[in-house]
């Protein structure tokens, strides 16, 4: 089967959410969507209830279950990766928490040769136009960092549970300090933070997106789409993209078809678009003649420059009663989900990634390069309870790791099959700055965990646990314990340079024509913080470039900036 459309996107994620309802909003431009996993069906309690989120991640379900390399510098462990495999893709699984990056991580995006419309000020007006963020009373919260009337809905964290007063009490003995809003003027210091949830319902991409813009006509979104090659036309100087093949349905049931299209954009992430870009002929020259793969265009940055934030859990047994874990037990789980279904209140109505912050892990670097989550129960990502904390118990935890590893990884294809997922090496602490950056992160994270403020519950560090104290010791707990925290990106960079894969200014694959990249793997660099609201910053950015708009003004809203002496505003450090 063969059909016309004048934009195919090729992945229904974050990214190709957005894309989708931007270009068709114009009648005239005919869209198609390809997703490779299903719908995210309306009664799917594991997508749309906050609380599960734990669910969906490890299932063929809804996840890619990608795996790397054994990693040379974890003791040859391969990291799980979860990325998600249904509308609205990782959105649709993962922890709703969202996070701008700081300031500076634009304009170090634009001291890059070509780069120079990626820095702050030329991307603030995209992060606002997306987002509609309101006071608990409803107020419109827009100003001149944020905005209130865009699909994105955001909600502030309540941290209601006795363990983050604590927290932020204790962040401030530790000499930190609090700040007002993470993604505002001033990303450093400890808060509330925004997540991605809307009367206690996730609100991912999809349906922010992606389902207000399906009645258009002019819009088709497939699932169980896979796409599995890029067709190109050759006779030219330049190679142009006219179109995708991908087979359509599950098992037996699946058929081939073609689609041709005016452009093609890859929304498929930093581990798929590198992926389908090299096994259509697209990547490292030696990489694509390895695998018979005729070659379209040499481009060796493709599946390259690979990035990504590792991260610990640092946990305590608690001596009070105050964990959310009682609220957590099987037995409470009618309970939960009596609420969600009929109330859209109670535990299963928040994503309990409430609060956290930012700092600086040494007084050398310009801005803050640790990450923390703070929960109020002790627990692995998968739900699992930790060892060391009978069953029951209470305990509280941070998530910590820091967000500027100079390490670099990449992904590659192995195999001339597009169902064989892709070999990836991410290196992580491979470098002696990274390995620096992770004994100052624990050490940072215990100070804050040891201060007066949590002497009431404090009954104990449970992971590491005391034993571990040297360097080397936590270099090493690190190696057998952390995990990724899902942010792959940096495998199609924007850029001039020769590693370079995507145009800035227009979104293009260098060296070819028809061809766009609009998600996590253009970024030149990861940012510091969950990488969401970057990717659809990038996307709302992207649809202007490809319609030809006049790209939005920037803005002149100040920030933060700890090297140059910002002043500090009383008003904007008070949580």
């Amino acid at each position: 089967m063969e059909k016309q459309y004048d934009f195919v996107i090729v992945g229904g994620g974050s990214a190709g959410s957005a894309l989708a309802a931007r270009l068709s909003a114009d009648p005239g431009n005919k869209v198609l969507v390809l997703e490779a996993g299903h719908s995210d069906y309306k009664i799917d309690p594991f997508v749309h209830m906050p609380a599960a989120l734990p669910f969906p991640i490890g299932s063929k379900l809804y996840d890619w279950k990608y795996e790397t390399d054994p990693e040379p510098h974890m003791g040859g462990r391969k990291i799980y990766h979860a990325r998600g495999k249904v509308l609205g893709g990782s959105s649709s699984i993962n922890g709703m928490i969202f996070q701008r990056g700081n300031p500076l991580d634009y304009e170090r995006w634009a001291s890059d040769p070509g780069m120079e419309t990626w820095d702050y000020a030329h991307c603030l007006p995209y992060f606002k136009r997306m987002e509609s963020r309101h006071l608990e009373d409803g107020t419109p919260a827009g100003d001149a960092w944020r905005g209130d009337d865009g699909p994105l809905h955001l909600e502030k964290g309540k941290c209601e549970n006795p363990l983050f007063g604590a927290f932020f009490d204790a962040v401030q003995e530790a000499g930190y300090p609090l700040t007002d809003d993470v993604n505002g003027y001033r990303q450093e210091g400890f808060g509330r933070f925004d997540r991605n949830v809307k009367n206690g319902r996730r609100w991912s991409a999809a349906r922010a997106y992606l389902h207000p813009a399906k009645k258009r006509p002019n819009l088709t979104v497939e699932t169980f789409a896979f796409a599995e090659k890029i067709l190109f036309d050759t006779s030219g100087d330049t190679p142009r993209a006219t179109g995708v093949e991908y087979t359509h349905g599950v098992g037996r049931a699946a058929r081939r078809h073609t689609v041709h299209a005016g452009e093609v954009i890859l929304c498929g992430g930093a581990i798929n678009t590198p992926q389908l870009l090299q096994l259509s002929g697209v990547g490292n020259r030696e990489l694509l003649e390895a695998h018979d793969i005729p070659v379209v265009h040499h481009l060796p940055g493709v599946g390259e420059n690979l990035q990504d934030h590792l991260e610990v859990y640092i946990q305590y047994a608690a001596k009070e009663p105050v964990s959310i874990a009682p609220g957590l037990a099987w037995h409470q789980r009618p309970k939960i989900a009596f609420q969600w279904l009929f109330q859209r209140k109670g535990l299963g109505a928040t994503n309990h990634f409430e609060g956290g912050g930012f700092c600086r892990s040494n007084e050398d670097v310009d801005y803050p390069n640790l990450m923390f989550h703070f929960l109020p129960i002790a627990i692995r990502y998968d739900g699992s309870q930790p060892e060391g904390l009978g069953k029951g118990a209470h305990g509280y935890q941070v998530h910590i790791g820091p967000m500027y590893a100079d390490t670099r990884g990449w992904v590659r294809i192995k195999s001339k099959d597009p169902k064989v997922h892709p070999s990836m090496q991410f290196n992580y602490l491979s470098t002696p700055t990274d390995r620096k950056e992770w004994v100052e992160a624990i050490r940072v994270a215990r100070t804050i965990l040891n201060q007066p403020a949590f002497a009431k519950y404090n009954d104990g560090e449970i992971s590491p646990g005391p034993s571990v104290e040297t360097d080397e010791e936590i270099l090493e707990w690190v190696r057998k314990d952390a995990e990724t925290a899902l942010h792959p990106s940096c495998t199609a960079a924007m850029g001039t340079g020769p590693m370079a894969v995507t145009d800035p200014l227009t979104m293009k694959v260098h060296g070819t024509e028809g061809l766009r990249v609009c998600d996590a793997s253009v970024f030149p660099y990861v940012t510091n913080g969950n990488i969401y609201a970057p990717v659809m910053m990038v996307a709302e950015k992207a649809a202007d470039l490809i319609l030809g708009k006049t790209p939005l003004p920037p803005s002149e809203a100040p920030f933060y900036n700890y090297r140059a002496g910002t002043p500090l505003k009383p008003e904007q450090v008070t949580a």
